[in-house]
């Protein structure tokens, strides 16, 4: 199950902006970055888009798996957990999140992935 668009990020100057000024979270298999929206920079298709109290990308690079078969597996892993996980939908102000998957990760369990994810999103003090 794919992330709904309404919680896609998408363009470069976003993910250029989360990669600069985001907070970092560190996991042995990945990196979450939190920042406060800035709706200016999102693209005029997500704009006219209902607002939404957080978006997410994630970022799965070939040096995780040569396959793009497992990368988007592993994608769609991380977007069925946060669809399940951040669903409270009371976080003000919105937030963006970008998860990015380390070289080594695809090895992991998706048990310990999703665990790793739960215990960056509460560091992150975006779950209770």
């Amino acid at each position: 199950m794919a992330l709904a668009q309404r919680h896609r990020l998408k363009g470069q100057r976003i993910f250029d902006r989360l990669y600069q000024k985001a907070r970092k979270h560190h996991g042995p298999a990945m990196v979450l970055r939190c920042l406060d929206a800035v709706p200016d920079l999102l693209p005029p298709e997500q704009a006219t888009r209902a607002p939404s109290p957080w978006r997410c990308g994630v970022v799965v690079s070939s040096k995780v798996h040569k396959r793009a078969v497992q990368r988007n597996r592993l994608r769609r892993l991380l977007h069925r957990h946060l669809m399940t996980v951040m669903d409270h939908g009371d976080a003000s102000p919105s937030r963006w999140l970008l998860i990015s998957l380390k070289p080594g990760s695809a090895e992991r369990s998706p048990e310990a992935l999703l665990g790793e994810c739960s215990h960056l999103l509460k560091q992150a003090g975006l779950t209770p």
